[in-house]
């Protein structure tokens, strides 16, 4: 059973190797021939080139955050290991792995707070450039809104549960969200979710559809959330397509969204 799990999760890891690699990288350079007639020539063959294409991605990954390793002395420990010898002691090994995983997370530690500066300066510059636009209305607590088109249904309250199409993007124009996307409206309670949609919705009728622009106050501050990255200001627009009522009890019976936490 030991054996079986083992390989099951090298052949997981085999296969997100390969999947990274076509989501990341560009169509790899025929590469020198070699023998793969039988099946270990094929299996090893596999096994090293997901490993080298996994250690390549990580690598490069590091060498954003300033820290540069060199391939043929990486090629030089693969070798060392698959013959059973080594230049280093166990003790050594073991400092020397602790070390580079120190610098890497006081690296990217420094990384993360330069881009969450960054981001806040640019967010700021954004915000303020943004609100001079004529059609954008700014709220007390920072929100910058857009009526897209105006609806003429009810307004729903912050305990409401709504039915909404949206796409969220970041000022540079990425795109990190949209129920369109994946073709299907999203539903949920307005007070569970980030601040700025539990303010915006309410403000938006039925049938309406409007540009949201949060400050990082509004939506995931600091923290970030996912491809979201702290301080982040984020740009919604969102078609308000119903209220969601509770059709299977009398609306005086339906639980509140309180109820429900």
């Amino acid at each position: 059973m030991k054996k079986m799990i083992k390989m099951s999760l090298l052949a997981v890891a085999v296969t997100v190797s390969l999947t990274a690699c076509q989501k990341d990288e560009p169509k790899a350079p025929v590469a020198d021939k070699v023998e793969l007639k039988t099946f270990e020539q094929q299996s090893a063959y596999a096994i090293g080139l997901s490993m080298g294409r996994y250690i390549n991605s990580t690598l490069s990954r590091q060498q954003d955050l300033g820290i540069k390793l060199d391939n043929e002395m990486i090629m030089n420990g693969v070798k060392d290991g698959l013959a059973k010898k080594a230049q280093m002691s166990d003790a050594d090994i073991e400092k020397a792995l602790k070390t580079y995983d120190q610098k890497i997370n006081e690296a990217a530690t420094k990384k993360a707070e330069a881009d969450a500066k960054s981001s806040l300066e640019n967010g700021k510059k954004y915000l303020e450039e943004n609100a001079k636009k004529p059609g954008v209305t700014v709220t007390k607590s920072g929100l910058q809104y857009e009526v897209l088109k105006m609806g003429t249904g009810e307004k729903p309250k912050a305990t409401d549960e709504v039915r909404v199409h949206y796409v969220g993007t970041l000022i540079n124009g990425t795109k990190f969200d949209s129920s369109y996307d994946r073709k299907e409206p999203a539903e949920f309670p307005l007070d569970r979710v980030i601040p700025g949609w539990t303010e915006g919705v309410q403000l938006m009728p039925v049938g309406s559809k409007f540009k949201f622009t949060l400050p990082p106050s509004l939506a995931y501050g600091e923290q970030g959330a996912g491809s979201i990255p702290p301080n982040s200001v984020l740009v919604f627009e969102v078609e308000l397509l119903d209220i969601v009522k509770d059709k299977a009890k009398p609306a005086a019976e339906a639980a509140p969204a309180e109820a429900k936490k």
